[in-house]
């Protein structure tokens, strides 16, 4: 099976839209203007092994090209996050399995200056009613260190189940890092997650 790509999700301001090759000057220009806000909870990549070349980081063309590779594969859905039209953050469902476990992960990062008006919940939720209406996914995780105390937020606003603790679970600024799990099945969100959230949600935070 293969995710429907591409595709854009909307609510209100909130829009998740595909990555694109000319989002480049957009992207580094946020990247850079949040370098120490951002900085602490990037993926790194492990020191290489003796006798190995010493790993890199891809390119920005490389990134968006790998993203694009990905999802016409079906195994990720790689979107800007865009707010008022601006480009404010990244969202990625990634790992996506089919067979028996029907399963993705979200990963996440927006602009500071957009923090806390209600664009990541949004987006997190538009992302995951995709994954359970459209994609026909049917477990979707989230995994956070636990001290990234504005990326808990988003996924306690919806209500996202937490499951525990994965030890030295990703390498992250420079170490390997223990995460949080957290997670959401299809049949705990009946009414979709967009719904839940506004409901529960100060009007002044959907917008």
């Amino acid at each position: 099976m293969n995710a429907p790509w591409p595709v854009v999700l909307t609510d209100g301001a909130t829009a998740l839209r595909p990555i694109r090759l000319r989002d480049q000057r957009a992207w580094r220009e946020v990247n850079q203007r949040n370098r120490d806000w951002l900085r602490p909870w990037e993926a790194t990549i492990p020191p290489a092994l003796p006798g190995q070349y010493p790993p890199r980081r891809p390119t920005y063309r490389q990134m968006v090209r790998h993203l694009r590779s990905e999802a016409q594969a079906g195994r990720m859905l790689p979107f800007v996050v865009e707010y008022e039209g601006r480009l404010v953050g990244q969202l990625t469902v990634a790992g996506i399995t089919w067979g028996s476990m029907c399963s993705g992960h979200v990963g996440y990062w927006i602009d500071r200056a957009a923090a806390g008006r209600g664009v990541m919940p949004t987006a997190v939720a538009l992302a995951t009613d995709h994954c359970f209406r459209t994609v026909g996914l049917h477990r979707i995780e989230v995994c956070i260190r636990p001290e990234n105390a504005p990326s808990r937020r988003v996924v306690e606003k919806l209500g996202f189940r937490e499951e525990g603790v994965r030890p030295r679970y990703l390498h992250i600024d420079g170490a390997w890092r223990d995460h949080l799990v957290f997670a959401l099945t299809a049949e705990e969100v009946p009414e979709g997650l967009l719904t839940r959230w506004h409901r529960a949600s100060p009007p002044a935070q959907q917008k």
